[in-house]
């Protein structure tokens, strides 16, 4: 009995040093979790800025986006970022955060100790709805009815 409450003990406590969280609870507790290792999982949105050796991305879990400083060499290959036109790898972050980084100008960010992509992103695919496309063709008609006639009516005044 003892050696299984130990075995319990031992795993929970070796299971992981970081706290996982999402961009509101890193705003929310930004003082208590402060230096700490935390885990961030969200779509890569955005595009990587290189700086030398390292590079910035933007992490967005739906609550937010949190900055993401890591070395060059760690980050993984992303093939897709958030946009318009798609939808972003996901990755998972781990690192130390920083609620107000002196190296970084006071800005808020985590920096990588490890990323991994969770999930690759995709093109959106983007369908054109026929009503839509008759109802927009009909108001551009009209809008164009409406100026000839505006037009016609404002050189007929013009010769009285």
């Amino acid at each position: 009995m003892k050696s299984g409450v130990l075995f319990l003990l031992l795993a929970v406590s070796s299971s992981s040093a970081f706290a996982e969280v999402s961009s509101a609870e890193l705003i929310e507790k930004a003082r208590e979790l402060d230096g700490r290792e935390v885990e961030l999982v969200g779509e890569a949105i955005g595009e990587s800025m290189r700086r030398g050796d390292h590079v910035w991305l933007n992490l967005l879990d739906g609550g937010g986006a949190i900055g993401i400083w890591a070395r060059q060499a760690d980050l993984p290959q992303i093939l897709f970022f958030g946009s318009y036109d798609a939808r972003g790898d996901a990755l998972r972050v781990r690192g130390v955060f920083h609620r107000s980084c002196p190296e970084h100008g006071g800005d808020l960010d985590i920096h990588a100790t490890g990323l991994e992509v969770v999930a690759r992103g995709e093109l959106k695919r983007v369908t054109l709805h026929a009503g839509r496309m008759a109802l927009a063709a009909g108001l551009l008609l009209a809008a164009a009815v409406a100026f000839l006639l505006w037009q016609a009516r404002k050189k007929s005044q013009d010769r009285v």
